[in-house]
């Protein structure tokens, strides 16, 4: 089955344990035959955080959030450099620089990422990656021409749901920066986050939208509610409903790389090695933005113990 309706969505949510092994069986059909065994991982550093104007109800940087988070302005290119190359050290094919905020404005931090951009392409083997927020065609294709392999942008949750997460900024620019991100030739890296509040359909409303937008990786992410967010009181998603979110993704964009991220620890706990089972080919690994995560050094070692192949950039 690589083509997967609401119905089909349904029927896969509705599922007993035992009958989510012949689901986890098919998800890992898909995966193999397009990945094979082969599992990259991405390293993330936080270069821009907290003093954000936004008010995404799920984040610990938003304007409104009263989380106790570090806040400092934009690292200096060198720093981001030498976390590239550490990044590259610990397996990581791809290494990727995360602002806070809307978007980036500044001259002087469009150029001092740019310069990051291009000395880490020069002089580390990694793929580098940028998640910058709201990005004009101009800015992207300076990204693209200074060595960026992909832009990261979430769509967060479906289009019908958008509302009630974030109000600062509308839907439609997000999609219109996944939009010029393509134009500029870069590869668009696009997903969301789940157990907001969203329904079944709006996590299918969401897929079909990266269908229609053909984007190149998906990264999902599940809620880890944070005390002084909007969403503090929220309940972790269970740790099969979060396996079964994985599986409907990779039936329903088989060729696209999956990647988890965000509040895999709290959420799948001891099922996590099953995300790859789920169809999951990519991995985020180390610290996320204001959490810890997991060690590298601890992902590689399950990536070896379940027989899978660390992919390495070139």
């Amino acid at each position: 089955m690589e083509s997967m309706s609401l119905s089909d969505w349904q029927q896969l949510f509705r599922a007993s344990w035992q009958d989510l092994w012949l689901w986890l069986k098919e998800a890992s059909r898909v995966r193999e035959a397009r990945f094979g065994r082969r599992v990259s991982l991405c390293v993330i550093i936080n270069a821009k955080s907290g003093l954000c104007s936004e008010d995404c109800a799920f984040c610990s940087q938003a304007a409104t959030s009263r989380a106790e988070i570090a806040k400092y302005p934009l690292l200096p290119w060198e720093k981001l450099l030498e976390a590239a190359r550490a990044a590259q050290a610990q397996g990581a094919a791809r290494f990727s620089i995360v602002t806070s905020g809307k978007g980036i404005t500044s001259a002087r931090e469009k150029s001092d990422i740019l310069r990051a951009v291009a000395a880490i392409r020069e002089r580390v083997p990694v793929r580098v990656c940028a998640s910058l927020g709201v990005a004009d065609r101009g800015f992207l294709q300076e990204l693209k021409d200074a060595g960026l392999y992909r832009f990261h942008h979430n769509l967060e949750t479906a289009a019908s749901f958008y509302p009630q997460i974030c109000s600062t900024h509308r839907y439609e620019e997000r999609l219109a920066t996944v939009a010029a991100a393509q134009e500029a030739g870069l590869e668009v890296c696009v997903g969301g986050i789940f157990g907001l509040g969203e329904t079944l359909a709006q996590r299918y409303e969401m897929a079909q939208t990266l269908k229609t937008l053909e984007v190149d990786a998906i990264p999902l992410n599940f809620l880890h509610p944070l005390p002084g967010t909007r969403l503090a009181d929220r309940p972790l998603l269970k740790p099969l409903e979060a396996l079964k979110i994985i599986i409907a993704f990779r039936l329903s964009l088989p060729d696209k790389t999956i990647i988890i991220c965000g509040g895999r620890q709290p959420t799948l706990r001891s099922l996590a090695p099953l995300i790859f089972a789920a169809g999951a080919n990519a991995l985020m690994t180390g610290d996320y933005l204001t959490t810890k995560g997991r060690l590298p050094e601890e992902d590689r070692q399950m990536l070896e113990d379940l027989g899978l192949e660390l992919e390495v950039s070139d």
